[in-house]
């Protein structure tokens, strides 16, 4: 690792939970690549202010997480056609003082609904109607799914999400079951009340082909470990922290590592968890 100096280029990222799965993804490939850049999680006790020292401390780049992929979009200068068709930040990239916000998340989604061949006549669940979700919906929709349910409580974002994209939507999962069910809530994330918790029950678990959970921490969270236990196909928010960050990393940087220097990034990203 580089000797901290006053050189340094500094990205950043900006969620209530932070984890080190981007500090050692980023700074293993600045490494690997001869970069001198660092990579630092915080979590804000005001995002304003936050967003403020992104822009008037130079911060190259800046990952957003939950809760913030929405709150944020009022805070930046211009919204890529990644970011605005999905009202939904996960990325911003400081060019002089001037906020430009995209969404990785929707194109890594897209990547593994294709890369893991999930048929689009499936029945899917899929649990939230946050930032995340929005991605995530988007992204089936995309893929040529129709027979989509949101399940959330909150009546006015599952209603708007599920007109949105001309899917479905129901307050609560009730005996429910699908041949894909995917969580895009905290249920499972380390650190959280839920952490132990199910985000679909066992049942909904047996009955699906497909289990996919965003959380990417731990790699293994209760529905993951549920699933395959369950002899399912699995589908990790560890990916989809991978192939995200991956864009996010090429977007600062300009520079897309090779499928090596991705790969032992990803290995030493997950060595931490």
């Amino acid at each position: 690792m580089a000797i901290l100096n006053k050189d340094m280029t500094l990205c950043v990222s900006l969620s209530a939970r932070p984890s080190n799965n981007g500090t050692r993804f980023h700074n293993h490939l600045y490494e690997a690549l001869g970069l001198n850049w660092i990579y630092k999680a915080f979590a804000p006790t005001d995002l304003r202010q936050a967003i403020v020292g992104v822009r008037g401390l130079g911060i190259r780049g800046c990952a957003i997480s939950m809760p913030y992929k929405e709150d944020v979009i009022a805070l930046v200068d211009r919204m890529d056609a990644s970011a605005a068709a999905i009202d939904s930040v996960n990325t911003i990239v400081n060019d002089d003082g001037v906020l430009t916000a995209y969404n990785t998340d929707y194109s890594a989604i897209a990547q593994l609904i294709e890369r893991n061949g999930i048929d689009e006549a499936s029945t899917v669940l899929l649990r939230g109607s946050g930032g995340m979700a929005k991605a995530t919906a988007a992204a089936f929709r995309d893929a040529g799914f129709r027979n989509v349910t949101i399940v959330a409580r909150n009546e006015t974002t599952g209603r708007a999400l599920a007109d949105l994209y001309g899917f479905a939507w129901k307050p609560s999962l009730g005996d429910a079951t699908a041949d894909v069910i995917v969580n895009v809530t905290p249920i499972g994330m380390a650190g959280g009340d839920e952490a132990d918790a199910l985000a679909f029950p066992a049942d909904a678990v047996a009955a699906a082909s497909v289990v996919f959970d965003v959380v990417a921490l731990p790699a293994e969270t209760p529905l993951i470990a549920a699933g395959r236990a369950a002899g399912k196909t699995v589908i990790t928010g560890a990916e989809v922290a991978t192939l995200q960050a991956l864009e996010q990393f090429v977007l600062y940087t300009g520079i897309r590592p090779s499928d090596e220097q991705v790969r032992a990034a990803e290995e030493f990203m997950r060595a931490g968890q």
